[in-house]
């Protein structure tokens, strides 16, 4: 199973307002707790069919042995070649309990274990990161993750001692979406393991990257709806006081790298589990008819 950046040297306006649009598709109640995410730096020119082989051998272990922790895999689309792989706990306790599942079986470890082998031979490194979700800090989160086709992050590392003037500074935001009636949503989390303390990672997934365009058209109205110019000098130097540096990314889902419930898979088919293209036959076209003679 299986996050990192462009520097655009933009304001939290920009990071938050345009990070994902859609209609809110369910409460953040029903949000997990836990998120892990791998990220695997690929070597340049390793990615594509030959990291999507490689990946299927852990689809097939896990699916015979019926694993029931499922991942999605994303593709960067922008900075460098990578893949990330997201997977959702409730608690602690049920990631510790999926470890366990895999400890206990022999036949799962070894095929995961051949698995990572091959793997490695296409990556320059294997990183690990874990996160909790912040309810507080999110805005209309999406729920309907199997819809997800396109995703955008932002990630924000807070100066040490200002996680307060971060919370106000994020609930200016969230007040001004509301306000425009924007379609701005994220889901935030911050980190619990694997990384500096103080960074928050802001997760958008939309069906389209037509998203993006309806971000950047919305821009006007959160700038209106803050207050202003004036308003948004005032935005930029708070998040100047308290944000270190802030990054954004663009993935989108590769379906052969996922390991996704039936569920999933019976809403989607053409999408999680496409069948190979028939291989057209190639035919020698017909001669021209030959007119009889006279």
């Amino acid at each position: 199973m299986k996050i990192c950046p462009v520097v655009l040297g933009l304001s939290l306006t920009l990071a938050l307002g345009t990070i994902a649009v859609a209609q809110d598709a369910g409460s953040d109640s029903s949000v997990p707790m836990v998120l892990q995410i791998t990220r695997e730096n690929i070597k340049p020119y390793k990615g594509g069919a030959a990291h999507d082989k490689t990946e299927s051998a852990f689809i097939a272990a896990e699916t015979k042995a019926k694993f029931p922790v499922y991942y999605v895999a994303l593709n960067s689309q922008s900075g460098r070649s990578r893949a990330l792989y997201m997977s959702r706990f409730d608690t602690f306790v049920d990631m510790e309990k999926a470890n366990k599942m895999v400890d206990m079986n022999a036949t799962l470890s070894a095929e995961l274990e051949r698995a990572s082998l091959a793997d490695g031979e296409l990556l320059d490194e294997v990183d690990q990161y874990v996160f909790t979700y912040d309810k507080d800090l999110s805005y209309h989160p999406h729920t309907d993750l199997q819809a997800h086709r396109v995703y955008q992050f932002s990630i924000f590392q807070v100066k040490p001692g200002h996680r307060k003037e971060w919370e106000d500074v994020v609930k200016m935001v969230k007040d001004a979406h509301e306000k425009a009636g924007t379609s701005a949503h994220w889901g935030m989390y911050e980190i619990a393991f694997g990384f500096d303390d103080g960074t928050y990672l802001a997760i958008s997934g939309d069906p389209s990257m037509s998203a993006i365009d309806v971000g950047y058209a919305e821009d006007k109205k959160f700038v209106e709806a803050l207050g202003g110019e004036e308003a948004m000098q005032k935005l930029d130097a708070m998040f100047g006081d308290c944000v270190q540096s802030s990054h954004n990314e663009l993935y989108t889902v590769n379906p052969k790298q996922s390991y996704v419930s039936e569920d999933w898979i019976k809403a989607d088919p053409s999408f999680w589990r496409p069948k190979p293209a028939a291989a057209m036959a190639a035919k020698p076209p017909a001669p021209p008819a030959q007119k009889s003679g006279q």
